[in-house]
């Protein structure tokens, strides 16, 4: 299987080179033939890479320890699913998976294309191929996933124990989908500038792709969090790790490409800047795919030193120097047909939201190759911490959040006085009246206090805008669950975007909390004490060993109390495991957590000896679950934004209008 793996990829590449030529040759000659077998090659890419793909999956499911990467990333202990999840535990296999899921994105754009017939459509495919070349290099001759060992191993390295865990195995592939999926709207704007073609189709073909990236990568980022708050024994959830840096910063970005994209099509303004907007978020997806896998940056989620890091180097450089030659080559023709009426306007609000948003992707940006630059001028890493991140990036997010509850508001082009005061009244003295509250209830941290607020403006905004809209089509004698219903389904855009705002508030509120008033506590205790933290008392039973053929295991039995009352046990663990995995690691930490919507008491075990006294940290953390239910309020919002609406036929059309037929309406024109 190894060696049709390796022909699959090796065919792959050859394939691909030529679809890319072929695309362009055929643009340039107008060869309709030459197109179309261009197109054809996405299907055959997506094939081969599916083949090879599932040879990798065979060796790994099967053990078969002569592939140095099945050797290194896993082991007879290891459970069948986490043989599976290897597959983008390493260097090779995640860059092959990387491979796969960019060929299937490949096959689909290039299906609809070859429907839409635009004349962009062969500069578009030629994008997407040459990207897919890079990684097709990768895997073809520098980091194969079928490269043999001298000998064959009789056990292998096991699977990194942090990454034996459940959101580990889903996190990863939510993530590629959205990294990877950043190529598409770049493939598209490329396209436009090398046909010339640049009206708004770009926009529209790829808009869904954006959008469905941008849930991929939000999802991803969340359940990144959610596994390093069980699994990393922290405490926390966020560490602006190099890492989870990497994809936060195209999260950024492609936030800000997402609302810079409707003055385009509302306006016809800010041409120059998506073009170079969606450059910088491609360019931000490829650097965090580089820090990743160069090993050029510490981090607990990265892959070892590797060789590969001048490839990228490589490889980011030609797309910026492409990139930006193309938006200076089609500069003139890339005017604004519209100007600003007035700074208070929606287009306002959405170029500062634009503005903080790159603001804040710059500042984690230089936060996360500071170690780079230090290393490079002076010969040592120098690390950047949390505070720097916190202190620059919290009062531009608490900028964001007023934003957000501003641009609804607001009309395009310029908003009236009238307008401002019959809007934000209600908004304004929400807002206002929760920052009484809570210094009347005994609040004194300024920064939550502003954040609940902004958060309250926020809400308050988003509702205000589905009650006015239910309101109007209740009037036309329509029953209100009715009308709201219709007024999302004919709207979905707009009232999925409303659905994701109220999210983000949501997760806002959750982080402010669980940041701001978190609560620890740490007690070396002897089997039959007990010590307290917030309403809870958590009594010492009993520590317990353990073996079995992956690990040795140590369990302490606790007994959790509220207000004097028993409520349940815990079980915080500390596991050494006997295969290293993929580095250095072998040891894990299990954390005891329970969540309820108000708090989370999150303990962990540090430290034992053989006497039976053993030291206990634990953490309350206030509305951590917020963040997890703002997630799901976010992709709830995502999917109404990208569900389709149904095409009426010409007789539906036509009624929709209060016409009968085509010939009425032909009359009324």
């Amino acid at each position: 299987m190894s060696e049709a793996g390796t022909i699959s990829i090796l065919l792959a590449f050859a394939v691909c080179v030529y679809g890319a030529v072929a695309s362009i040759v055929g643009a340039k000659t107008k060869n309709r033939d030459l197109i179309k077998s261009s197109e054809n090659t996405a299907i055959a890419i997506c094939v081969l890479l599916l083949i090879a793909t599932l040879s990798l999956l065979h060796g790994l499911v099967n053990l078969d320890f002569s592939l140095k990467y099945v050797a290194l990333n896993t082991s007879t202990d290891l459970p069948m699913i986490y043989r599976f999840t290897a597959l983008w535990a390493g260097q090779a296999g995640s860059l092959l998976l990387w491979c796969l899921i960019l060929s299937i994105y490949v096959a689909i754009v290039v299906y609809q294309n070859s429907r839409a017939r635009k004349l962009m459509t062969p500069y578009v495919n030629a994008t997407l191929f040459s990207v897919l070349i890079f990684f097709l290099i990768l895997i073809a001759f520098v980091e194969s996933p079928f490269e043999k060992l001298a000998f064959k191993a009789e056990e292998g390295r096991g699977l990194n124990p942090i990454l034996q865990n459940a959101y580990m195995a889903i996190h990863p592939v939510t993530l590629y989908i959205g990294y990877v999926g950043l190529t598409i709207p770049f493939a598209f704007a490329m396209g436009a500038l090398l046909s010339g073609r640049l009206n708004d189709d770009w926009i529209k073909l790829c808009r869904k792709w954006i959008l469905f990236s941008w849930t991929f990568l939000t999802i991803g980022l969340l359940l990144g969090a959610r596994w390093a708050y069980l699994e990393l024994g922290w405490g926390g959830y966020w560490a602006w790790d190099p890492v989870e840096n990497a994809a936060f910063m195209p999260w950024l970005t492609c936030t800000a490409f997402l609302h810079s994209i409707m003055i385009q099509e509302k306006r016809g303004m800010l041409k120059r800047w998506n073009m170079v907007l969606v450059t910088i978020t491609f360019f931000l997806s490829i650097f965090g795919t580089f820090i990743t896998r160069s090993g050029i940056i510490s981090s607990v989620h990265s892959f070892a030193q590797s060789n590969i890091g001048p490839f990228f180097v490589a490889f980011i450089a030609l797309i910026l120097l492409f990139s930006f030659a193309m938006i200076f080559y089609r500069f003139d023709d890339l005017k604004t047909e519209a100007r600003f009426d007035s700074i208070i306007s929606r287009e306002s609000a959405f170029i500062f939201n634009n503005l903080l948003f790159l603001g804040a992707a710059f500042t984690v940006f230089l936060g996360t190759i500071f170690p780079i630059l230090t290393e490079a001028l002076m010969g040592q890493k120098v690390l950047v911490g949390p505070p720097y991140f916190n202190r620059v990036n919290v009062p531009i997010g608490l900028v964001l959040i007023f934003l957000m509850g501003v641009g609804p508001l607001v009309s395009w082009r310029k908003a009236s006085k009238k307008n401002l005061i019959n809007n934000f009244m209600y908004p304004v003295i929400l807002g206002l009246s929760t920052s009484v509250v809570l210094v009347v209830l005994g609040m004194r941290e300024v920064t939550a206090i502003i954040s609940y607020s902004l958060c309250a403006f926020a809400l308050t905004t988003v509702f205000s805008e589905f009650i006015k809209g239910t309101n109007v089509r209740a009037s036309r004698g329509e029953n209100y669950f009715k009308a709201f219903l219709k007024l999302v389904s004919r709207n979905k855009r707009r009232y999925g975007g409303y659905v994701v705002h109220i999210g983000v508030a949501i997760i806002v509120i959750g982080i402010t909390s669980s940041s701001v008033f978190i609560d620890t506590k740490e007690a070396t205790l002897n089997p039959g004490e007990s010590f307290n933290i917030g309403s809870y008392t958590i009594t010492y039973e009993a520590i317990h060993q353990y073996s079995n053929d992956a690990k040795n295991g140590t369990r302490a039995d606790l007994v959790l109390y509220k207000n004097s009352d028993r409520i349940g046990y815990l079980h915080p663990e500390k596991n050494i495991y006997k295969y290293e995995g993929n580095r250095e690691i072998n040891q894990e930490t299990e954390v005891a957590l329970r969540s309820t919507f108000k708090d989370d008491l999150y303990i962990i075990l540090s430290n034992f000896n053989e006497e039976g006294t053993a030291t206990f940290r634990a953490f309350l953390n206030p509305m951590v679950s917020w963040i997890w239910a703002g997630g799901i309020v976010v992709l709830f919002g995502a999917i109404i934004t990208m569900w389709p609406t149904p095409q009426l036929r010409p007789q539906q059309s036509f009624a929709k209008y209060g016409l009968g037929s085509k010939d009425e309406a032909v009359k009324v024109q």
